[in-house]
């Protein structure tokens, strides 16, 4: 590609982020990771630690990264923008790359939710934009350990909306698999399902494996997956698999009791038992969480296509409650998180 020379920028290098840019500078690429003074820190102290499902286990020193908290001087030098910050940075970051970065630079949404693209578009100043989805779980390291880790915990390959050959090379490398997907919205749609689960791993505190081996949680990710679902059947948007089932087998599959689902679903369960959610990071760190571009998503589709949504609408009061509290995860139990009439299921 035209821009195979210049720096590949990762604009938020968070967990995600990290995990991208330190497999790209390993495979020898141009990286620059525009951080938060929290993460640049330790990175500068002590390096990036990246390791996976797979068993790799792979380290950076502090000069062999180049990283900033400063969009001015990161985003001129960029080829290709990896966006990973959170949705609601999303306009902010666009209207830095509209100030700083090249006119020919690629940018591309590695973010969570469904509008993030549009919303670059939207306030890029007319570069090209491409969705794209992340399909796996990264956890970062406690604060204060050294070298910053990042450890991808379950699998899955990267997928961005088409694009020539040139930029599927430049940033497929190993660890962090590329490839083209012809539709992006089924594909966004059809992660967002499986991204309902968040929240519950946020409520609980408990890693996503155990969660998820729990039926009591997995009814209540059914019944949200339902409602989705329902909404938008209403609306006309017909989601990708995910995890290899069709969507409308999901909340059937969720819903198996727990020695059938272990057996019918271990696509679904191979995640390393220390993986939790962002969204549960984000509650222990005391920061906004994407709850209004998850479930908020759902919501708001609900609402358009006059289909109810009552359990998604209690998650999103809840993680609200959580996020006002700022006490970190409330702990909860399934049966504290299940709507009054869902209890008895």
């Amino acid at each position: 590609m035209a821009n195979g020379g210049k720096r590949i920028v990762i604009a938020g290098a968070g967990s995600i982020g990290c995990y991208a840019g330190g497999c790209l500078a390993l495979a020898g690429r141009k990286v620059i990771l525009l951080a938060r003074p929290r993460v640049e820190a330790a990175l500068r102290q002590g390096g990036l630690r990246i390791s996976d499902l797979e068993g790799r286990d792979r380290g950076l020193e502090p000069q062999a990264l180049a990283v900033t908290t400063e969009p001015a001087a990161a985003l001129p030098q960029a080829g290709v923008i990896l966006v990973t910050v959170k949705s609601g940075a999303t306009r902010e970051m666009a209207a830095l790359i509209a100030a700083h970065a090249p006119p020919d630079a690629v940018v591309v949404s590695l973010q969570n939710g469904i509008d993030n693209a549009d919303r670059l578009r939207a306030g890029v100043g007319g570069r090209p934009v491409l969705a794209g989805m992340v399909p796996f779980n990264v956890v970062q390291s406690a604060d204060g350990e050294l070298p910053l880790r990042v450890h991808r915990a379950s699998d899955g390959k990267v997928m961005i909306e088409d694009s020539d050959a040139g930029l599927i090379s430049l940033i497929g490398v190993e660890g962090f698999r590329v490839e083209v997907h012809a539709d992006m919205k089924a594909v966004l749609w059809g992660k967002l399902l499986m991204n309902l689960n968040n929240a519950l791993v946020a409520l609980s505190g408990l890693p996503l494996a155990s969660e998820l081996a729990d039926r009591r949680w997995r009814l209540i990710l059914a019944r949200q997956i339902d409602e989705a679902l329902q909404a938008m059947k209403a609306s006309g948007i017909e989601p990708a698999r995910i995890a290899g089932l069709r969507p409308a087998l999901l909340p059937i599959v969720l819903r198996l009791p727990d020695w059938l689902f272990r057996l019918l679903a271990r696509r679904m369960l191979a995640i390393d038992p220390e993986a939790r959610s962002s969204m549960w990071d984000d509650l222990q760190r005391g920061r906004p969480t994407e709850i209004g571009d998850l479930q908020g998503a759902v919501l708001r589709l609900a609402q358009e296509a006059g289909t109810p949504a009552p359990t998604v609408r209690r998650i999103i009061a809840l993680v609200r409650e959580a996020e006002a509290a700022g006490r970190g995860s409330p702990g909860f139990g399934a049966d504290q998180v299940a709507a009054p009439e869902a209890r008895r299921v």
